[in-house]
């Protein structure tokens, strides 16, 4: 039987990481899709294990041999989620979990429509300008930045379509609990 493709996206400090964090704990035979991206190096992250670091060039030659389902841009940095591993996974019966912006997703949408779209909502808008600040790895410019574009982002997902279903992040268990009831209603 084939697997799953779940799609977890929302904007910036709205909680994605963690939720899929503990979604992988707690899913059997799940995995963490690994997106490239030609943005640096944040702090704790590892390459290849958060994301693929990746030249600006070797990411559009990697576009030219649609090498990915996906693509985005955002704050001036490139995004896209490799195809083979993906397809690799859901051919093997498995639950792969993609972190992904909401550009990403209406392709993705398109692309894989059986996936499952869950768009990550904050409780309020001050809530997330607190988790942005929290994080303490970026200027204040760029959490400003971050904050104007969730805006877009959320009317874009509401707007687009191509979310199946919006959770309010009060708590990372209520969260996680969502989802998992989500995906364990999904059609055989």
């Amino acid at each position: 039987m084939p697997g799953t493709l779940l799609v977890i996206s929302g904007p910036s400090g709205a909680g994605k990481t963690s939720i899929c964090e503990e979604l992988l704990r707690l899913i059997p035979n799940s995995e963490w899709s690994v997106s490239c991206t030609t943005r640096k190096l944040r702090g704790h992250e590892v390459d290849g294990q958060d994301y693929h670091f990746i030249s600006r060039q070797r990411f559009d030659e990697m576009a030219r041999n649609d090498e990915f389902l996906e693509t985005a841009e955002y704050l001036n940095e490139w995004y896209g989620t490799p195809r083979k591993p993906v397809e690799a996974a859901i051919a093997a019966g498995r639950t792969i979990i993609l972190e992904i912006d909401v550009q990403g997703a209406a392709q993705i949408a398109t692309r894989m429509p059986k996936s499952i779209r869950i768009f990550i909502l904050p409780p309020t808008m001050e809530t997330l300008k607190a988790r942005l600040e929290g994080r303490q790895t970026e200027s204040e410019a760029l959490q400003a930045r971050r904050l104007q574009k969730a805006d877009g982002e959320i009317a874009f997902a509401r707007n687009s379509g191509c979310y199946q279903h919006f959770i309010t992040n009060d708590t990372i268990g209520n969260s996680v609990a969502s989802i998992l009831s989500i995906l364990n209603a999904k059609p055989a």
